[in-house]
């Protein structure tokens, strides 16, 4: 949580960033991490209408080279998605894009996943005065260390003087 003073004895919670509180470079931990619960993966991989047996039936599961219930992808590139944006892009105009999602290892019931964010780049953007397009490598990784997912990122911020929500007071 970020507090912005905006009087005496008086604070402004802020969350996402504005254009100028991006440096390419940076890296942000993004906290807390999510342990995936059985209800999760079922849930979740039946309203995205995926209906493959390795995502909620354990008899088949049990067949596979995994054998055991294997987290839907689509679940693990929302949800590490989903953590960044309290740091990164709550004050985003627009997402414009996910790139190089890549998935190195499979992410299983009971697992816990924390993501970590890298700035990779910002610019002006040439069509929207007073907003710029920040880019960042998000990688996602389980308790033990290992890396599950890895994406690049790209949204559309406002600067901070020409916000249209500002909160000075």
């Amino acid at each position: 949580m970020t507090l912005r003073r905006v009087g005496e004895n008086e604070y402004v919670e802020e969350h996402g960033g504005d254009y100028e509180d991006f440096e390419p470079g940076m890296v942000i931990k993004h906290w807390p991490g999510r342990t995936i619960s059985e209800a999760d993966n079922t849930w979740l991989t039946l309203l995205l209408m995926n209906q493959h047996p390795l995502h909620f039936d354990e008899n088949y599961a049990a067949s596979t080279e995994h054998k055991r219930v294997l987290v839907n992808s689509s679940i693990t590139l929302a949800l590490v998605g989903g953590m960044t944006v309290q740091a990164l892009s709550a004050r985003a105009v627009a997402n414009l894009g996910w790139d190089r999602v890549r998935l190195a290892q499979p992410v299983f019931v009971g697992d816990t996943l924390y993501a970590t964010s890298h700035i990779l780049s910002k610019r002006w953007s040439k069509s929207r005065t007073g907003q710029g397009i920040v880019t960042v490598e998000t990688t996602g990784t389980k308790s033990t260390g290992e890396t599950v997912i890895a994406f690049e990122r790209s949204f559309l911020v406002w600067s901070r003087d020409a916000r249209p929500d500002r909160t000075d007071g």
